[in-house]
């Protein structure tokens, strides 16, 4: 309880940072649960199609998230160090173009091999030809998504969180609305179904990029400078490989082997209210952990910045004091989700979407699981995107998040759900397993404190 003690001041700056991710967090994540209800409004089918549909865009999505995380460990602690402007503009100029890259040669994928991506995920026929309607327009929503993203996360490092908070809540706001024109054919339009879906994400991401540009041009914190935008630099490049490929690296992997979970529950039998059930859930565990995800993005750049600033010495205790206002928070998120299964689920959200009773004893066990290991994640979370990438131990972070799941969780999954046909209730607890590994390995690497490293140059900034 000890580290519980910090100097003043210490608390309110990890809520000052953890509110505005916390209510745009759960502002996206409410809004995507509503687009999930109106997608399932159309049906169980539907909603199955456009499960499957996402999962090379969840890659896409983590490959981005890999890309603010990796940026935003040089960028906290160049923001610390004070005076790393030209650092700032480097390392945004390689984000930018490496991301932009990225999702623009996915879009054109997506766009000419709908049909294709969406066989190689699913052998239900009939998820093929919604889930390619979706996947043909969605595709380059990630390629706008990535430019705004990219800019938010460099000012989130610069603790910064509340332009992202607004613009992003915007966007959410307006996604959902016009799911609910296009979707449905309000206003004039004609009705699209999952296309209009699609279409609303595409229209909204671009939107973002429309705000964010103006932000940018006439912010004072982050004056942009093009020169360095367009060539960073030789020392920034590496100094971009060695921390941020790793985390990118990370999370591409990660999103792998979590997106293989929708296609094993995707060939497992009678898997229409299994994809529905882990849809509805899976957006439901997103918008009752926000918090949980906001304090390992707030203990990132708080243990960047302190790095940068050259308390080394305070660093353990702040590490664990993070540790303690994660558990928490994971505690917390359990009672909201045991509330939630027990108030709200039967009664209210599966009725709304036309639930059969499979998809429906399916989601409420599923909710029952996430509860009992919502403290084990939060810990965990905070510790790899938080703690070990903040002091820049990234490649230990790596090793830590991706080593549980490819030697234990995803073969034990497909082997129990493909091979032993032992069903969705064994399966669904092997996925979360891993959190319990992560937490045994990680805890000595924490106490040790071989996870601080400086990643700064004199010379950048």
């Amino acid at each position: 309880m000890k580290y519980l003690r910090q100097e003043k001041g210490f608390y309110r700056r990890v809520l000052g940072l953890m509110l505005p991710l916390t209510a745009q967090n759960f502002i996206t994540s409410s809004l995507s649960l509503a687009d999930t209800f109106m997608v399932g409004v159309l049906g169980e089918r539907e909603l199955a199609a456009v499960t499957m549909a996402n999962t090379p865009f969840f890659l896409a999505l983590l490959l981005c998230f890999g890309l603010q995380s990796g940026v935003g460990v040089l960028v906290a602690q160049y923001h610390g160090r004070g005076g790393g402007m030209n650092a700032i503009n480097r390392i945004l100029g390689i984000g930018l173009w490496t991301s932009m890259g990225a999702t623009f040669l996915l879009g054109l994928v997506a766009a000419l091999f709908p049909e294709g991506i969406m066989r190689l995920l699913t052998n239900n026929e009939s998820l093929v030809e919604p889930g390619a309607a979706y996947t043909r327009i969605a595709g380059f929503s990630y390629f706008f998504a990535s430019i705004s993203g990219m800019y938010l996360a460099v000012r989130r490092s610069m603790s910064e969180p509340r332009l992202g908070a607004v613009i992003l809540c915007g966007s959410g706001i307006l996604n959902i609305f016009l799911n609910w024109v296009l979707i449905f054919g309000k206003l004039g339009f004609p009705a699209m179904g999952v296309s209009g879906a699609a279409l609303a994400t595409l229209i909204s991401r671009m939107l973002e990029v429309v705000a964010v540009i103006p932000c940018a041009l006439r912010s004072k914190s982050l004056k942009l400078k093009a020169e360095l935008l367009l060539r960073p630099g030789r020392e920034m490049g590496q100094d971009f490989v060695k921390y941020c490929l790793p985390v990118v690296c990370n999370e591409l992997l990660w999103s792998l082997a979590f997106s293989s979970y929708s296609v094993i529950l995707g060939h497992m039998p009678n898997n229409t209210p299994l994809l529905a059930a882990y849809t509805l859930v899976g957006n439901l565990d997103k918008l009752l952990t926000v918090a949980i995800f906001a304090c390992g993005s707030a203990a990132a750049v708080i243990i960047g910045r302190e790095i940068g600033m050259g308390h080394r010495e305070t660093l353990y205790s702040k590490a664990m004091a993070l540790n303690m206002v994660a558990l928490g928070f994971g505690l917390l998120c359990t009672v909201l989700m045991l509330l939630t299964r027990t108030f709200l689920a039967r009664q209210y959200l599966f009725p709304l979407m036309d639930f059969g009773a499979e998809a429906s004893e399916t989601a409420l066990y599923m909710l029952l699981v996430l509860s009992i290991f919502s403290p084990l994640r939060s810990v965990t979370l905070t510790n790899i995107i938080g703690v070990f990438r903040g002091g820049g131990d990234v490649r230990y972070a790596l090793y830590l998040d991706l080593i549980p799941m490819f030697a234990f969780c995803v073969p034990l999954a497909a082997l129990t759900g493909l091979v032993l046909d032992l069903g969705i209730r064994v399966v669904y607890i092997i996925i979360y397993c891993d959190d319990v590994i992560k937490a045994l390995i990680g805890l000595p690497r924490l106490v040790s404190g071989r996870w601080i490293h400086v990643v700064t140059r004199e010379e950048c900034t």
